[in-house]
């Protein structure tokens, strides 16, 4: 069973040398991102996004940028999950080492960032109460204007992992997964006009920042709703880096983050197929879920054994429970949320 150290004071991701200075996860963005310790040799290598994913079980909508140094995209995708009608606009950059990156160095902090190429515009600022995330572009010959408002819940607890890789001590990746904000908005296709209202729609960010090898997989699972009439969540993420000193994987119920050990699946859904029941068991019996899947959102490709990624984004109904610190039990039914598995060569 994993150790899960607990992060209590604030710290500097990366010492004078550009090593990993301390590992583990922490309930707040205590780790301080001092990227100009990354070694000059491995700033090629180094990645950074936030990634926004919001959804009310009917649409799913994620806005994103990221910078990879060897290029950089804002991008925008609305998929219906119930019909699979799909639009996505990007602007894509190529070698932005030095150049559009990210401004916030903490997942919490607050922060402005602007993209503007030719037809394209995404807007991040993070506010004390909220998160006001905005794209526009052209998607199928459609303008795209979409606005959104991501509330903070007073006090809310997040998850934030810095985890190593075996194969040097100057590589790590350092993510934090911001759940639960109960959020409001719009997107607009042309004429066509779609609203998210708060009581149903949710987002969760997930910020990362790396320098990792050049493969890779993951598995990633999100999800909020309301039990009792208090928010609940869930964050689960495995395959990647060691993690003997910490998992991402949290349980968070009314603001406070519950952490469970590590979760696995009974069966591997690359094997058994991705629209067959996903059985989740953590380590320590507090997290036992299953997915009933009822939407693969398949994109990407990898190129030979060079580039690419390719993911299935597994959307469904969770049931099952989990157990809260006070051994408090929560029956799940019917839950919406998704888990997906990623293949990376970047």
């Amino acid at each position: 069973m994993n150790k899960q150290i607990e992060i209590t004071e604030r710290t500097n991701l990366l010492d004078d040398s550009g090593n990993v200075n301390a590992v583990g996860w922490c309930r707040h963005c205590l780790v301080n991102y001092n990227k100009e310790k990354i070694p000059e040799k491995l700033r090629i290598r180094k990645k950074e996004w936030d990634f926004y994913q919001i959804s009310n079980g009917t649409y799913m909508v994620q806005i994103n940028f990221a910078n990879i140094s060897i290029g950089a995209a804002a991008t925008f995708t609305m998929l219906n999950l119930t019909n699979g009608e799909k639009y996505d606009a990007f602007y894509i950059i190529p070698f932005t080492k030095n150049r559009y990156e990210l401004t916030s160095k903490n997942a919490e902090d607050p922060s402005i960032f602007e993209f503007k190429k030719g037809n394209t515009r995404l807007y991040f600022e993070i506010k004390k109460d909220c998160r006001i995330l905005e794209f526009q572009g052209k998607s199928k010959g459609k303008y795209i204007d979409a606005h959104f408002e991501c509330e903070h819940l007073e006090n809310n607890e997040s998850i934030t992992i810095v985890t190593p890789f075996d194969m040097a001590k100057n590589r790590f990746f350092l993510t934090t997964k911001y759940n639960c904000m109960p959020t409001s908005g719009f997107v607009k296709l042309d004429n066509e006009f779609i609203s998210f209202d708060k009581k149903n729609t949710y987002t969760v960010l997930d910020w990362g920042r790396g320098v990792w090898p050049h493969k890779n997989y993951w598995y990633w699972g999100n999800g909020a709703t309301v039990i009792d009439g208090k928010i609940f969540g869930f964050e689960i993420t495995w395959g990647i880096g060691n993690t003997e000193s910490a998992t991402e994987t949290c349980i968070f119920y009314d603001g406070v983050a519950h952490k469970v050990g590590r979760v696995y699946l009974e069966k591997e859904p690359k094997v058994s197929g991705y629209m067959n029941d996903w059985i989740f068991r953590s380590d320590d019996n507090r997290f036992n879920l299953t997915m009933k899947p009822f939407y693969d959102h398949s994109s990407g490709a990898l190129v030979l054994d060079l580039i690419g990624m390719k993911t299935h984004q597994v959307h469904g109904l969770f049931s099952g429970t989990v157990t809260l610190d006070d051994g408090r039990v929560l029956t799940i039914k019917d839950m919406y949320a998704f888990c997906e598995y990623v293949e990376n060569l970047w």
